[in-house]
C-alpha cells in the first residue's frame, strides 16, 4: 500500500497539480494539510473521479485536513482525545487533524500548530496539542499493540540539526526548540517509528522552502514533514521517497509530498 502526505498549501489554488500528481503517483492513499476551504469549498470530485473516497474537515480560510483513499476509507474521526482550542477570547477547535481506516491500517492527516514565535501564545498551544496527540496514541498502541497506524502529516518541527539548513538562522526560533524536539521525540515513545528517514537520509534532504528570499534554489529547506508508523506497520515498509520535483514550477506548494510503500 503506497501511502503519501502533502502539505498543499491551499487545494483549491492546486487543484490541477494535485490532479496531476494523483495521475502519475500511483498512490493508494493521500494524506493533506492545509487545505485553506471550508467543507463546502473543498473540490471532492478531484478525487472521486480518480476513483478514490475522501474524507475532510475544514472551517475556513486556514488549516484544514483530508485524506482520499482508493483502498477502502471507514470510520472517520475528526480530531483526536482530549485536543487542545485555541483562542484568548472564544477558544477554537481548529482543523488540524483527522483520521480513517483504509485497508486496516488507521491512518491521520495532521497539521500541528507551527507555534508561531518562542513567546507567543501559539507556542504553548503548540507543546499542549502534542501531548495530548501524544497521550492518544499511547493509549489505542497500549491497548492493541498489534495495531497497524500511521501518522501522516506536517509536524512543524525539525528533529535532527541535518534537518535544517542552517542552525544558526533558527537561533532563537521555533522548529528546534528544545521543547518541541522533546515533545516529537515523546510522540515516538509512544511507540512509533519515523518511517521515511531511512529511505532518504540527510542532511540537506528536506520536504519544505519557503517561498521568500529563494530558499528552494539556495537548497535551504526544513525536514518537518513525516510518517510515524506502529511497529506492526513500520516493519513493513519497503521503499519511500520525498518528491521533490513537485515542489519545482508555477504554482507548486512551498512542501513536497513524502511517500512510503508499505508490504501491509
Amino acid at each position: 500500500m503506497r501511502i503519501a502526505t502533502w502539505n498543499v498549501n491551499s487545494i483549491r489554488a492546486r487543484h490541477d497539480r494535485i490532479g496531476a500528481w494523483l495521475d502519475r503517483s500511483d498512490v493508494d492513499v493521500l494524506a493533506i494539510q492545509e487545505l485553506k476551504c471550508k467543507d463546502s469549498q473543498f473540490p471532492e470530485e478531484l478525487f472521486t473521479e480518480r476513483g478514490y473516497e475522501v474524507s475532510y474537515h475544514g472551517l475556513n480560510q486556514w488549516n484544514g485536513v483530508a485524506i482520499a483513499s482508493r483502498v477502502g476509507l471507514a470510520d472517520t474521526e475528526i480530531g483526536f482525545r482530549d485536543i487542545p482550542a485555541f483562542g484568548a477570547d472564544d477558544p477554537v477547535v481548529e482543523a488540524r487533524a483527522l483520521s480513517v481506516t483504509c485497508n486496516d491500517v488507521r491512518v491521520y492527516s495532521l497539521y500541528v500548530p507551527n507555534g508561531r514565535e518562542l513567546d507567543h501564545p501559539h507556542y504553548g498551544y503548540k507543546l499542549e496539542w502534542y501531548k495530548a496527540l501524544t497521550a492518544d496514541i499511547a493509549a489505542q498502541l497500549s491497548a492493541e499493540p498489534e495495531k497497524k497506524l500511521v501518522l501522516c502529516g506536517d509536524f512543524n518541527v525539525a528533529p535532527l540539526d541535518e534537518d535544517v539548513w542552517d542552525m544558526a538562522e533558527f537561533d532563537g526560533a521555533t522548529h528546534v526548540s528544545e521543547a518541541e524536539r522533546a515533545a516529537f521525540d515523546d510522540l515516538l515513545g509512544a511507540g512509533l517509528s519515523e518511517v521515511t528517514r531511512q529511505f532518504t537520509p540527510g542532511p540537506g534532504v528536506y520536504t519544505f522552502w519557503d517561498y521568500q528570499k529563494l530558499r528552494f534554489p539556495k537548497k535551504q529547506g526544513m525536514r518537518i514533514d513525516f510518517q510515524l508508523a506502529s511497529q506492526a506497520l513500520a516493519k513493513t515498509a519497503t521503499a519511500g521517497e520525498i518528491d521533490r520535483e513537485e515542489r519545482k514550477g508555477k504554482g507548486a506548494s512551498d512542501h513536497a509530498p513524502v511517500i512510503v510503500d508499505y508490504d501491509a
